[in-house]
């Protein structure tokens, strides 16, 4: 006499089910409407919360001297990492326009804009007589070497434009992310709890523990790998611009580039220390190698510092999320690379002293 009743009871469970997924799909639908619109934010907002998370602990430091002004602090910080960007452009400005006079001269007395060769390009192994013929060729017909090589120079033209127009926009990015961070950085206090409280919400009592770990990978990341870059590529160029090399600037810029992407300043500290030798004094050139020479391996002493320095988890785990991020997702890769595979490893780790401790409980 109760089978009347399991219609009406399958009916009212299709019928909160439906309610139910339409509620969802329209809770996704909203969140995805929300991402849509703030996608051309987010990659600057997330490069703005990284800054912010990298300087905080010097921002903290100086709003305790400056007996918590807050907003003074974060102006303060914010104009010195804006110098610490321009700093560099400024220096590769001012050899590109060095440049563009020397090429004006040399055009319009009749020079060439590539000096000859020294013979002591022929000693070089491999390639020697065949790129001294070359440079030779060059310097005393570059528009026949350009008309014979015109396919080759215009593919890389292309490519150093599109590269260079890239840089102009990061660049731009960048400087718009360090403002947002000092605004971060003003409100700090508000958005640590934010956070915690979201952590909270998302994986219990661990999520502080985890909000922690994420802001020390992040700093370690900060040091570890654009600290030392910076360092290196800094240096390198007071070198090249002490020696008189030209362009100075610019291979300091590359230099940084190379290294933040960990091929390291090798190819372009080899290069201006052939350059070096040909064409300066050996008195300069040999001055210019004991002066590069320690910035070639300071990395591999100062990252295993930095990276591993009050990590929660391994160097190795946070250097294989660096490289790993990058590779994937590019220079912002290598602050969520190394945090994501962080939480991961951590949670891995939870989940099998977890299950260690069921299998002795059952024991």
């Amino acid at each position: 006499m109760e089978l009347p009743e399991k219609p009406h009871n399958e009916q009212g469970y299709v019928g909160k089910s439906l309610e139910v997924t339409i509620k969802v799909g329209l809770i996704i639908g909203l969140i995805f409407w929300c991402f849509l619109i703030l996608k051309p934010f987010l990659m600057i907002t997330l490069w703005g919360v990284i800054i912010a998370v990298a300087v905080y602990p010097f921002y903290d430091w100086l709003k305790r001297k400056l007996r918590n002004h807050a907003k003074t602090a974060a102006v303060l910080v914010t104009l010195l990492l804006l110098l610490l960007i321009m700093a560099p452009i400024a220096m590769l400005g001012g050899s590109l326009s060095e440049a563009v006079v020397w090429i004006r001269e040399a055009m319009k007395n009749g020079n060439s804009l590539i000096p000859a060769p020294a013979e002591t390009v022929k000693s070089l192994p491999v390639i020697g007589p065949q790129f001294f013929d070359l440079w030779q060729h060059s310097s005393e017909n570059l528009a026949d070497v350009a008309n014979e090589y015109q396919t080759q120079l215009m593919t890389g033209l292309t490519w150093f434009l599109s590269m260079l127009t890239n840089a102009g926009l990061g660049l731009l990015m960048f400087i718009v992310s360090i403002i947002i961070s000092g605004i971060m950085l003003v409100f700090s206090d508000t958005g640590s709890k934010i956070s915690r409280n979201i952590a909270i919400r998302l994986m219990g009592e661990k999520g502080i523990e985890t909000i922690s770990n994420a802001g020390i990978t992040v700093r370690n990341v900060a040091r570890g790998i654009l600290g030392v870059a910076f360092i290196q590529a800094f240096l390198s160029g007071i070198g090249f611009l002490v020696a008189g090399i030209p362009g100075a600037g610019l291979w300091a810029l590359i230099s940084f580039l190379l290294a933040l992407v960990q091929i390291g300043i090798g190819p372009v500290v080899i290069g201006v220390l052939i350059y070096a030798f040909i064409k300066l004094s050996m008195l300069s050139a040999i001055l210019l190698m004991i002066w590069c020479a320690p910035l070639l391996v300071i990395d591999n002493v100062l990252k295993p510092i930095l990276l591993g320095r009050g990590a929660p988890v391994p160097m190795l785990v946070i250097f294989l999320g660096v490289i790993g991020g990058f590779i994937s997702f590019g220079t912002i890769g290598l602050f969520v690379g190394a945090v994501a595979l962080s939480l991961g490893y951590n949670l891995f780790l939870s989940w099998l002293n977890g299950e260690s401790k069921t299998n002795e409980n059952y024991g």
